[in-house]
Order: structure tokens, then sequence, then C-alpha cells
């Protein structure tokens, strides 16, 4: 399943501070993985399934709401 920036409201960018789950490690749902930040503001990405952690985007990478900035592969 991809992993995605949800729709925060008027934001159109963000900006992917900060991982807090590192390739290939176990994630449970609900868990906090990943910070991204807009407009001085700091947004934090939960799992939305249990599984591996993988293809995650590079730190300091740009997205829109939609983007895909990881996998979890169930498991």
């Amino acid at each position: 399943m991809e992993l995605v920036v949800p729709d925060l409201g008027e934001v159109e960018e963000v900006t992917l501070v900060r991982w807090l789950k590192g390739e290939g490690e176990e994630v449970e749902a609900g868990e906090a993985v990943a910070e991204v930040e807009a407009d001085k503001a700091v947004f934090v990405i939960e799992a939305p399934l249990s599984g591996t952690l993988r293809n995650r985007r590079k730190e300091g990478a740009r997205v829109r709401p939609g983007e895909t900035i990881a996998v979890i592969q169930p498991g």
C-alpha cells in the first residue's frame, strides 16, 4: 500500500522533514512514521496499516498532498 501525504486543507506543497522509521523497519497501523512541514507547521503522517516500510522518499523532498512518499508492504 502506498503511504501518501494526506489532504491538509489549503496546503499545496509540503517538505518531508524527517522519517521516524527507517527503510525496512516494521511499522504498526496508526504509528507515526514521518513528519512534513507546511507554512511553519509540522504534521505527523501515520501508517495506514501494519507492515514493512519501503521505498522512502528522501528527507527534504517537496511533495504535494496525495503524492506517495513510501510503500508499506503488509506482512
